[in-house]
């Protein structure tokens, strides 16, 4: 499966934005994806299968639990293939910064 078909699906990008914060057990992020998303224990665990099969998020399993955590590859991987599109949007940015600036420059000063 290519990466965009991985992070193509909301709820597992919210999976890994919620991973991104911290690892966390199986059954909080079932939880909380659960009630986000409306959608039952076992369609998150094949969520978080999906992932862990594609390298995107690790489990270590800790007695009963096991926790999640994101694999930094895939999105270091995803991030490199994006460096060459970064243009398009890297001067327009400078440019607005550029314009706020000389917008908070000219804003009159309350009295």
């Amino acid at each position: 499966m290519h990466a965009f078909d991985i992070l193509g699906d909301p709820v597992r990008r919210r999976i890994l934005e919620l991973l991104a914060d911290s690892e966390l057990p199986a059954g909080s992020i079932a939880s909380t994806i659960g009630t986000e998303f409306g959608i039952s224990q076992p369609a998150v665990s094949q969520h978080l299968r999906v992932l862990r099969d594609n390298g995107f998020a690790t489990v270590t399993v800790d007695g009963t639990r096991r926790l999640y955590a994101v694999a930094p590859g895939p999105l270091q991987e995803i991030d490199a293939w994006l460096d060459r599109y970064r243009k398009f949007w890297t001067n327009r940015l400078d440019a607005l910064d550029t314009e706020l600036r000389r917008g908070r420059r000219a804003a009159p000063k309350d009295a």
